[in-house]
């Protein structure tokens, strides 16, 4: 691959300048982050601003990649996310649609390059982490047998497909059961135990972000959904434009897609053109109202769950009134959990419920409750 020469790196020779290479590294300056300018509002950092931007973990599991491929929808300006996840043998299928910006065609292909993002500003930082480095998608494809992007295009969304050998790449081996949660006092939801699979990350997710609407089943569960989805909304599609085909062209986002199919074989194709493996006759079954849709996470873990009594015992206030923000001690539960993980990591250990700190007199207790793995 060629890459296009820097003028305010490069020296006379082509060579980097090591000076402004450490310049680069501790200016903050915009012009000396970028080696190369991709177009569309792309860019590929370059390796000192990769390396400032370095996450806190790298893909470790697969559920380190759900939460990634969320993030990347999240910051996209994506509404809706649609997951189908499932396994086959030791093959863990995953796929990811959202109605967000996209990509643009021309950078189909390059988004899986390290240090490609459409970050240079706006780099976020969250409770997984530092997000904007452009390496996401590069550890993932590193760390997977596929991942591709099947469907995007300006303002259509986007739609990958991925495939994890999980010898190579360790999940939870429990990957059915939902977390338990519950509201707070200041009524927020949080999950409070369950097995930290792939669910528990994707309800963490939901919980934290309950605007942006999150829903995941089996692959035949996502295209009913996206079909409920779309019929929905096509109304705000009337005057897209048709081909002699009778297809929408594409000025419909994908997602919306499914819904428009005519009969069950192009609705097969449909969404084997979003990465969905799905049968005709399955299709069919979609189309006859056998196959229902999922509710949105959020709606569903949280539906019938009433305030906790305020005047319940708090665990956060001694005999002598001390009292301890809820917030804060929330963070400090999250550090413990952080830094139990090179100790889990090590002798294959894994938190089956979230860190329980209470306080009495002199005393913080810390329980911690941890299982085997594999």
């Amino acid at each position: 691959m060629t890459t296009q020469s820097n003028p305010y790196l490069d020296g006379a020779d082509g060579l980097r300048d090591p000076l402004l290479d450490f310049v680069a590294g501790v200016s903050g300056d915009t012009v000396l982050q970028v080696e190369e300018d991709l177009g569309a509002g792309f860019v590929r950092l370059n390796t000192a601003e990769a390396e400032r931007r370095q996450a806190r973990h790298d893909i470790r599991q697969v559920e380190d990649i759900i939460i990634e491929m969320m993030r990347n929808s999240r910051d996209a300006g994506a509404r809706h996310i649609f997951i189908a996840t499932t396994k086959v043998d030791k093959a863990r299928l995953i796929n990811i649609i959202d109605d967000g910006e996209g990509v643009p065609d021309k950078l189909a292909n390059r988004i899986f390059e390290a240090r490609v993002t459409s970050k240079l500003t706006s780099i976020l930082e969250d409770e997984w982490g530092v997000h904007g480095r452009g390496m996401a998608l590069y550890s993932i494809e590193q760390n997977t047998s596929k991942l591709a992007l099947c469907a995007s295009g300006t303002g259509l969304g986007a739609a990958f497909s991925i495939e994890v050998d999980t010898d190579e790449l360790k999940e939870r081996a429990d990957q059915s059961t939902l977390p338990k949660i519950e509201r707070d006092d200041e009524g927020n939801f949080h999950c409070v135990s369950g097995p930290k699979n792939l669910l528990r990350h994707i309800a963490e997710f939901a919980l934290r972000h309950p605007k942006l609407k999150v829903y995941v089943g089996s692959p035949n569960e996502i295209v009913a959904t996206l079909v409920a989805h779309g019929e929905q909304r096509l109304a705000l599609h009337k005057d897209a434009d048709y081909d002699d085909s009778g297809t929408v062209e594409n000025t419909i986002p994908h997602c919306l897609r499914p819904a428009d199919a005519g009969d069950p074989a192009v609705l097969a194709d449909c969404a084997q053109s979003l990465g969905l493996e799905v049968s005709t006759r399955s299709a069919y079954r979609i189309e006859n109202g056998e196959i229902s849709p999922v509710e949105d996470m959020y709606v569903s873990l949280t539906k019938g769950l009433v305030a906790q009594d305020s005047h319940g015992i708090d665990l956060a206030q001694d005999l002598r009134g001390l009292k301890i923000e809820k917030q804060d001690l929330n963070d400090f539960a999250r550090q413990v959990e952080h830094a139990f993980d090179g100790i889990a990591e090590k002798y294959y250990l894994s938190c089956h419920s979230d860190p329980k700190v209470s306080i009495k007199k002199n005393t913080i207790t810390i329980k911690l409750d941890f299982e085997k793995e594999y």
